[in-house]
């Protein structure tokens, strides 16, 4: 948990921190940022990220390390889309990945055209995949994620135990997500690890979130992907 000087209503004990990470620039959103109707593009579908997407993710995770927030992450969930765990594995995950059969990688070599080796999963907190932090949903193919037995191949060490479907069933390719219900499931994403399952299986962790922020549009071209901090009080557990 992160700890600071700076006064509080609640006491830093009680409080979970959240990072909000955006992931990095994906190859939809080039064309996208010209011409929103360049979205609707079929070889978008599950968009990974572009070079520069995977230098804004270089340089947010020398961000991380090198301002000791790596050491205080105990948990990362990321959205299952290929663009948010590429940017997960690529901030958080380990270093110097060596072929061993008894250690699974987080990442396999060139996942996702990357171009990248193979990323290491010792010495980093768990990754889960959770799909109500996924991003808006519906007719646009960028948001269409693969199957998680897809994914489970190319990111052998990422935990998508709980996701129930392996194709998805939540994009519908005639249907947009209202943003009312966005909101809504971003409610119930907050909700869900509130409850004592949750709660328990998460085992009290730092809690990081890795999606797209509605509204984050002027964020993409920055030099890392956007990080953002909130505070979570936990009412229900804390008895307050």
């Amino acid at each position: 948990m992160d700890t600071g000087s700076s006064p509080s209503l609640f006491p830093l004990h009680r409080c979970k921190t959240i990072h909000l990470v955006r992931h990095g620039q994906g190859i939809h959103n080039v064309e996208g940022a010209k011409n929103y109707k360049k979205l609707m593009k079929p070889e978008y579908f599950d968009a990974h990220l572009t070079p520069l997407g995977w230098q804004q993710v270089d340089n947010l995770r020398k961000h991380v390390h090198e301002s000791g927030l790596s050491k205080r992450i105990e948990l990362v969930i990321t959205s299952p889309l290929l663009r948010a765990l590429q940017t997960a594995v690529g901030v958080f995950g380990g270093e110097g990945y060596t072929d061993r059969m008894d250690i699974l990688p987080l990442m396999v070599a060139n996942a996702g055209y990357s171009e990248r080796p193979s990323i290491s999963s010792l010495n980093c907190p768990p990754i889960i995949a959770i799909e109500l932090c996924r991003e808006h949903l519906g007719v646009h193919p960028c948001d269409n994620r693969r199957s998680i037995s897809d994914y489970q191949f190319l990111f052998p060490a990422v935990d998508f135990s709980l996701i129930e479907s392996d194709e998805d069933i939540l994009w519908k390719a005639n249907v947009r997500e209202l943003k009312e219900e966005v909101a809504a499931r971003g409610l119930k994403f907050l909700n869900c690890f509130m409850t004592d399952q949750v709660y328990q299986g998460l085992q009290g962790a730092l809690i990081k979130l890795i999606l797209k922020p509605s509204e984050a549009r002027s964020l993409l071209y920055g030099s890392h992907a956007p990080l953002l901090v909130l505070c979570l009080i936990l009412h229900k557990f804390l008895g307050f």
